[in-house]
């Protein structure tokens, strides 16, 4: 009986879907209590995908195939798991191709999604389809609607640290003004009473109510494509330009709406020691959220009434302070620059837009700022401090500002040293003629008026209290991690459930709720610069109908602007977990018999891109929905594993490229490419380069009639991706497929390959051998392997296995094809383990157990064992070896017993679920070995019950003798002393000693 993985494997996802096998059950309310019968929750979830045209390739699924695994293997253990998948659908991709091709972005994302589920179905996952989510879907972001509203309806109220109903501070307010209320809110709000707040008109009070709402609209600085047409996220951005397309981005100020993550800084960072993840991931998060303990600094700006609010964490450095640096997009900048600078300061500006925050971050080297022609005036000396700015302050870190200290700080003093700007040293002792001194340790400071002699620690304390007497400093914690802003000029995203009456956001009741997307005739901005939904015909709110209504009607009194901007991609992404624990409930966004029941997802497995933006968004809307009640846990993700990458082998080609040597150089991309083992050959001064030289000069004079290649030219080398499907084992290149590929081969159909005998390939008379790069797996470098091309050649049972086997999960490692045929291999030997009948039938011994199955029993419990450990350790790979190992013993012990091979189809059926699933069958079970319980491991059978001696003549071992491990030194050797191979080998002599060390050996002497 062959092992057809094609036919077993779609067999047995058929009978999957058919039966319902994995979908997970919710507690019922009508039973008390509601989870019994139900077993223990346990949660396991992958980082939903985005649908891309492009679909699968083999990187993908290596961390749906690890909780994969340890889904089952959870079942296996009697948990009742849930495991569900769906997909994070709105995004610029799809809003991109739209506008490229005029499809609407629902009917691609909807394709692209079936090509997933198509191609995740074929290899094998135990996901519960029926709770699938999908971000775009309104039945879903209508609740993300409703989460947007709850914010809107909260302030952070610092009493009791936590997120209150914004209906609580109006009572507040009416009670008693806001001069006693503690809350994160805007800068600079007036004080007003109880009484004043009743005399407020009701838009007054709206506006007062907006800068303290914990999603609020304001004036932003943001990253702007102007190509794309929208904002980005930092994390959206690469290298300076938009990830998606590279397109350049500038800083911008917009009408923004945002939300204060702000106010959970704190929260956020403490939240870290309460869950299981990497050091290296909690680190990320520490930094993103970038607490510092410093003090608050007030400088006057001379000659106007400006004042500049600094953070710094080093207020003992006061004294030491030669300039000022602000950011370019500060406010205070076009109040306070001098007519003699405008010119030079808004054209630094307009060059500094240019650059994103994280360039200007990480960039340490280039050094520029230009001086506003205003002062400061120093707090203690009251002298004159110039104020200059450069793009090394960002205006959304602390204030904006900072008090630029030479002598204590090396970007401060690179900026000092380059612009003439004095360095006066504040440190005793300290040499500051080549750097700055940045440490805090051992400083003694001096030429500081009242600071002089004291240390770091002193100095701090002195300084700040010094500051509260002169009413221009406090004592502060800064947090690095500013308000996020939530607005994106975009089409295809979560439409915000808010109209505006007389500038001013109204939101849209729930029971109105989704708001959909309206049509749009095109999917970019509007031609006066508004977002796309700027070109909507039916996008007004109508108060009185409670209904989307035509623009045309914005003038009648009861018809209202709707917000044009859209919801970034983290909206939806940030709550999605919480929607699969109740996927159908139409009345609330989860019942709290689920939410109760499943509470945190136990195991989420992702990638690592997403270790500050999707995870801080999640963490943070998780402790403002239990703040205010919505749920009951504080941190989304229990446990959380970033999966390394699978890489790609690239496929190289080697073009020439001509220089010419004469004045007026001339560089070729000829049509010439040689094979990997000319690639450096070539360039050498060998006759086989000069015989190539000579062959391109003829082939363009000849040939082409190209005069210009009768000039000397010299030669280089150009690397050129080509696709790897057109490459062989061998690494032989088929060149005729390459020249015949539809997106490339324009690129190649004059191409003359010289092969690895170094001629021209005509025919058969040379083979092109390509060389290799390892690197990300993409489309961009025609490197990605298709899992469907895959599971057709190996089956999906292969493909999981190797991915797996590939090596540690959280490790990146490389793709080799070839790699799978010996997984493929161990299945069909597993395979025929099981039918070692009449002409390979199935046959499995289900007799009562007789004796000699020691050996067998041995192989299972040290397997059982072995697996165990490595699945609650993550450590797949090793698994994949301890299988192996196992299979190669049972097969030379010939054990064809039921008691052994049943146990060992469940330790497998994680990894290799079809086929572990077809053998159960053929054993005689009618239910899918989901079900069955797994093995129990027992110490006893790997207890060795005897030993192999060496038993040695003289220190040299003649041979072996099995004894059993219980034998007492004398009965050890009253056995070997009277085998008939010791007589042999004595011959009738008496030895002088026999020395026994029991469980070791037996040494005869004499």
């Amino acid at each position: 009986m062959t092992y057809n993985f094609n036919e077993i494997e779609a067999k047995w996802q058929k009978y999957w879907k058919d039966h319902k096998t994995f979908q997970a059950k919710n507690p019922d309310p009508k039973n008390s209590p509601p989870s019994e019968g139900l077993g223990e929750a346990y949660y396991v979830l992958d980082m939903f995908p985005y649908p891309s045209g492009a679909g699968l390739h083999v990187g993908h699924p290596l961390g749906y195939i690890a909780s994969d695994i340890y889904s089952r293997y959870k079942r296996h253990k009697g948990f009742n798991v849930l495991h569900p998948q769906g997909y994070d659908s709105f995004g610029l991709p799809a809003e991109q191709y739209a506008i490229q091709t005029g499809q609407h972005p629902a009917l691609t994302t909807e394709e692209n999604i079936k090509t997933y589920r198509r191609q995740l179905d074929q290899i094998g996952f135990s996901f519960d389809w029926s709770r699938e989510v999908r971000t775009s879907d309104p039945s879903y972001y209508k609740w993300t609607q409703w989460i947007f509203i709850q914010l809107f309806d909260s302030w952070y109220n610092n009493t009791s640290n936590k997120a209150e109903s914004i209906d609580t501070l109006i009572a507040i307010f009416a009670s008693e003004g806001n001069a006693n209320v503690d809350a994160v809110c805007d800068d600079h709000i007036e004080s007003f009473s109880a009484s004043e707040w009743a005399a407020f008109s009701s838009e007054k009070k709206q506006e007062i109510l907006l800068k303290y709402r914990l999603t609020y609209l304001a004036e932003t600085e943001v990253n702007w494509c102007p190509a794309l047409g929208t904002v980005l996220a930092n994390d959206e951005i690469v290298n300076g330009v938009s990830e998606r397309g590279g397109h350049m981005v500038v800083r911008k100020k917009m009408t923004q709406w945002s939300m204060r993550i702000s106010a959970y800084a704190e929260r956020l960072l403490q939240g870290l020691n309460d869950i299981d993840w990497t050091e290296s991931l909690k680190e990320s998060q520490r930094n993103w959220i970038g607490k510092s303990i410093g003090a608050q600094v007030e400088f006057k700006v001379q000659n106007s009434e400006f004042k500049i609010p600094v953070f710094t964490t080093r207020p003992d450095t006061i004294f030491g302070v030669s300039f000022m640096t602000l950011a370019p997009e500060h406010d205070l900048v076009e109040n306070i620059v001098t007519d003699a600078q405008k010119l030079e300061v808004e054209a630094y500006i307009k060059t500094t837009a240019k650059r994103s925050e994280r360039d200007r971050m990480s960039d340490v080297k280039t050094i520029t700022g230009v001086f506003t022609g205003a002062y400061a005036e120093h707090p203690f000396s009251k002298e004159p401090i110039p104020i200059w700015i450069g793009d090394y302050v960002l205006a959304g870190y602390g204030t904006g500002a900072v008090m630029s200290v030479p002598c204590g700080d090396q970007r401060d003093y690179d900026f000092a040293k380059h612009f003439n700007i004095p360095i006066p040293n504040i440190f005793e002792g300290i040499d500051i003629s080549e750097e700055a001194y940045a440490s805090k340790d051992n400083v003694v400071i001096s030429n500081s008026d009242f600071l002089n002699g004291l240390s770091y620690k002193e100095a701090t304390k002195k300084a700040i209290s010094e500051l509260e007497k002169l009413g221009q400093g406090e004592g502060k914690i800064n947090y690095r991690l500013r308000d996020a802003v939530f607005s994106r000029q975009r089409y295809w995203g979560e439409p915000f459930p808010v109209y505006y009456v007389n500038g001013l956001p109204q939101m849209i009741d729930k029971q109105y709720l989704p708001i959909r997307l309206p049509e749009v005739e095109k999917y970019l901005p509007t031609e006066t610069g508004e977002p796309p939904l700027g070109r909507a015909d039916v996008w007004a709110w109508d108060v009185e109908q409670c209904s989307v209504v035509s623009n045309q009607l914005i003038d009648h009194k009861t018809v209202f602007p709707l917000e044009l901007n859209t919801m970034p991609g983290w909206a939806g992404s940030s709550w999605y977990f919480f929607r699969y624990m109740d996927a159908q409930n139409d009345k609330v966004f989860a019942s709290e018999e689920a939410l109760e029941y499943w509470k945190d997802v136990d195991l989420y497995i992702g990638g690592s891109e997403h270790a500050t933006g999707h995870l801080l968004y999640s963490r943070f809307w998780v402790k403002f929905m239990k703040d205010r009640g919505f749920v009951n846990i504080e941190e989304p993700f229990k446990k959380l594993i970033n999966q390394g990458m699978i890489l790609g082998t690239s496929a190289l080609v080697y073009r020439v490229v001509a220089n010419s040597e004469s004045e007026e150089t001339e560089r070729v991309y000829t049509d010439f490419f040689v094979s990997r083992k000319y690639s450096e050959l070539i360039l050498s001064d060998s006759e086989v380069a000069k015989k190539l030289k000579q062959r391109i000069r003829d082939y363009y004079i000849i040939e082409k009639n190209n005069e210009n290649f009768s000039k000397p030219f010299t030669i280089e080398i150009s690397p050129l991706h080509v696709k790897v499907d057109y490459v062989n084992p061998s690494d032989e290149l088929n060149i005729d497929d390459l020249k015949n590929d539809k997106e490339f081969g324009k690129d190649f159909r004059d191409a003359i390959f010289i092969g690895e005998n170094g001629h021209v390939i005509e025919g058969d008379n040379d083979t092109y051998k390509v060389g290799h790069e390892v690197e990300k797996m993409s489309k961009s470098k025609l490197n990605v392997v298709n899992p469907d091309a895959i599971c057709e050649q190996y089956g999906a049972d292969s493909l999981r296995m190797y991915e797996m086997f590939l090596g540690p999960l959280e490790q990146a490692k490389p793709w080799n094809t070839a790699g799978i045929s010996g997984v493929n291999g161990f299945l069909k030997k597993l395979w025929k383990l099981y039918h070692q009948g009449e002409n390979g039938s199935f046959y499995v011994n289900s007799s009562p157990p007789s004796e000699g199955l020691g050996e067998a029993l041995k192989t299972l419990h040290k397997t059982i064992k072995k697996v165990e450990e490595d699945i609650e350790s993550f450590s797949f790979n090793t698994s994949v070896s301890t299988f192996m190992i196992a299979v190669n013993e049972l097969t030379a012990q010939k054990c064809a017993s039921k008691e052994i091979l049943e146990p060992l189809l469940i330790l497998l059926s994680p990894y290799a679920p079809h086929i572990a699933e077809e053998l159960w069958n053929q054993l005689g079970h009618d239910e899918s070995i989901s079900t069955a319980p797994f093995p129990i491991f027992d110490a006893k059978h790997l207890v060795e019950s005897t030993k192999k001696y060496p038993i040695s003549f003289n220190g040299k071992v003649k041979f072996t003798l099995e004894l059993p491990m219980d034998m007492t030194k004398e009965d050890i050797e009253k056995e070997v002393m009277t085998n008939e191979k010791t007589l042999a080998q004595l011959e009738g002599r008496t030895p002088k000693k026999v020395i026994v060390v029991p469980g070791k050996i037996v040494n005869i002497v004499g």
